[in-house]
């Protein structure tokens, strides 16, 4: 792993240097209809999220003075959006978006992949954390793949997520984090599947359907990254926020508006072909996508003529 602190210090050289400075005039600016917009029209499928994400995001944005940071934890099977939200959340805060010094996108498997440099990922991690605050309080912070991060590193940043004035000098009540995770997905299928068996439409799930169960489920799963964590325990994470499983329509609409953005003219013929050879559950049924949209960027070439 590269050494944080030179890292650090390239980010600062680069912010300095393209110009991106942290203030709310020119590069910090939250866009509140621009995300209202694209949770709408690009997100397929996850009513529940969409408002969840909608509200808590515009209310920690427009209030000046919060108690403590924003923490959210996404949940649900691969393909369905978790990724791909963080990065809207992002792109509506941040005038560079994605590419902004302020955004820091850490994946578990590659930052942190040895269990016996735990102790080092936590020193470096904090002081990655502290430092970046330092020069912008607005600084967000994803994780991606929390499941597989473990028990220790994960307490090691609770100080940064609770309820304090300042922490050494420093405040992170601006701060955004954001916790990617697989954990809880077979759970929210199975409540999403019962929906559905029971005659019910997907649009009347709602949140208080899942996300008490969700957070219990991930503290007591030994393979989630939460077990037993004392982020639950002294409920630091604000929403546990559920992505349903996407069904053949949602597929067909990911389809659509990926043929779109990679410049061909959305063709339904052809996404339809490409979604039926996707895999679904039940299997006779074939209700719920098990990949969502995670494989449609690189298969739809092969059924474009």
């Amino acid at each position: 792993m590269k050494d944080w602190i030179f890292t650090l210090l390239c980010a600062v050289l680069g912010a300095y240097f393209d110009e991106e400075g942290c203030d709310v005039e020119n590069w910090i600016k939250f866009d509140k209809n621009g995300l209202k917009n694209d949770l709408e029209t690009k997100l397929y499928g996850q009513h529940v999220a969409a408002e969840v994400i909608l509200k808590t995001v515009t209310g920690f944005m427009e209030n000046k003075n919060p108690k403590k940071p924003l923490v959210l934890s996404l949940h649900g099977w691969t393909g369905t959006g978790k990724t791909f939200v963080s990065q809207l959340i992002a792109e509506n805060i941040y005038k560079k978006k994605m590419k902004s010094s302020f955004v820091h996108l850490f994946s578990v498997t590659t930052h942190f992949p040895h269990k016996a440099h735990i102790d080092k990922y936590k020193t470096q991690l904090q002081e990655w954390i502290r430092g970046n605050v330092s020069i912008c309080p607005r600084s967000m912070f994803i994780f991606d793949g929390m499941d597989k991060m473990p028990l220790e590193l994960i307490d090691s940043i609770k100080p940064y997520l609770d309820f304090s004035d300042n922490l050494d000098g420093v405040s992170y009540r601006q701060a955004i984090f954001i916790f990617l995770s697989n954990a809880g997905g077979k759970m929210i299928n199975d409540v999403t599947m019962k929906f559905w068996r029971d005659g019910k439409e997907r649009e009347e799930i709602q949140l208080k359907d899942l996300e008490t169960v969700l957070s219990q489920s991930v503290f007591n799963n030994e393979d989630s990254g939460f077990w037993h964590t004392s982020l639950i325990d002294r409920h630091l994470v604000d929403f546990f926020v559920p992505f349903l499983p996407l069904e053949y329509k949602h597929v067909i609409q990911c389809g659509l508006g990926e043929m779109a953005r990679q410049g061909f003219t959305p063709d339904n013929n052809v996404v339809k072909r490409m979604t039926d050879d996707l895999i679904f559950f039940p299997e006779e049924e074939r209700v719920f996508s098990l990949q969502g949209c995670k494989l449609i960027p690189n298969k739809l070439r092969f059924y474009i003529p």
